[in-house]
């Protein structure tokens, strides 16, 4: 036996094993906080994280119901936080907005590529039933888009000397059209039919009598052996005629002041009344103002004589420039360079 025991004095048994006991295991403090505190550590803790009060919790520093207020703190931060279901469907909904606004968009690109069908309003129509104004400003869009490629096509296809020809009596004829135009717009268009075979003839056509079509047609066999040339000298003809005639009408549209007494069938020949202003004591003049288009095929005049009462007035300076600028410039934007300058009112 050790030493150390001989020195214990007795005891039972059951002291003994208590005492081991003591020993061997530490009793557990009877402070009630520490249950408390022990059954809080066991809350589950959102996201893996200790925050700050559990800690403290833990610890011991707060009382029963500091624990019940944080925890209720917590639940209802909990509530006000939205859900990720709602964020979701949110952003689904979101998805399949872009996704109508994507096939909108490819349809009106798909609309675009399809101007040159038989119907171009077809699409004017049926977006109308909408009554979108966005729809609407779209389709204005496109038929703008439209007329400018075709007159693009149209002002091309006549720079480089083209004509329409469609086949009729059969196979047996053609009817050309020759396109007229003045500054960029185009005016009336007359066509001819001729049959082919066993000779080239004309056998109908909608040009203006005074163009000589049988003379061009006989120049130097051009209807049998230069049939281009024919039509090209019989265009440069018609647009020299067309181009005047505009020029007449937007002159009457644009300046009512000025009167036109006297225009023929081919426009070669104009005479215009002009009232000149004059310093006074003398009063405004008339003055009679003669236009000659000799080239036919030219929308400017070779010609330009001035007549009026005061018969020094066409001997000066200024009214030969008048004649000059006639010579050089429209009709039209003449008299309006004239009423600007204050030459003729």
């Amino acid at each position: 036996m050790p030493p150390n025991l001989k020195t214990l004095p007795s005891c039972s048994g059951s002291r003994l094993a208590g005492s081991r006991s003591m020993v061997s295991t530490p009793s557990k403090p009877s402070n009630p906080t520490f249950h408390r505190n022990k059954s809080c550590s066991a809350t589950h803790i959102p996201n893996g994280r200790a925050p700050r009060e559990i800690i403290l919790i833990r610890r011991g520093n707060m009382s029963t119901q500091g624990i019940l207020c944080l925890l209720e703190s917590q639940a209802t931060r909990q509530q006000e936080r939205p859900p990720q279901q709602s964020g979701l469907e949110k952003l689904r909904a979101t998805v399949h907005a872009l996704v109508i606004q994507r096939d909108h968009l490819k349809a009106k690109m798909e609309a675009n590529k399809e101007l040159g069908s038989d119907d171009p309003g077809r699409s004017t129509r049926g977006e109308g039933a909408e009554g979108s104004e966005g729809s609407v400003n779209s389709q204005l869009l496109q038929l703008m888009a439209r007329h400018a490629q075709l007159t693009d096509r149209l002002h091309a296809h006549h720079l480089i000397g083209g004509y329409d020809i469609i086949e009729t009596r059969q196979g047996k004829g053609v009817c050309v059209s020759v396109a007229t135009s003045y500054e960029g717009v185009y005016l009336e268009r007359y066509s001819l039919e001729m049959v082919m075979a066993p000779a080239v003839q004309i056998v109908r056509h909608d040009v203006p009598v005074f163009v000589p079509l049988a003379r061009l047609a006989e120049k130097d066999g051009a209807l049998q052996h230069h049939l281009t040339g024919f039509l090209g000298e019989l265009g440069r003809l018609l647009d020299g005629y067309a181009g005047r005639r505009q020029q007449l009408r937007l002159l009457k549209e644009q300046h009512v002041s000025v009167t036109v007494m006297e225009s023929n069938a081919p426009c070669s020949l104009l005479v215009l009344t002009l009232t000149a202003p004059r310093t006074p004591p003398l009063g405004d003049v008339a003055v009679l103002c003669k236009l000659h288009y000799s080239d036919h095929t030219r929308c400017l005049p070779e010609e330009v004589t001035v007549e009026s009462e005061d018969g020094e007035l066409p001997e000066t300076a200024q009214w030969k420039g008048i004649c000059t600028l006639l010579k050089q410039t429209p009709l039209h934007k003449a008299v309006a360079t004239l009423i600007q300058r204050g030459d003729i009112k």
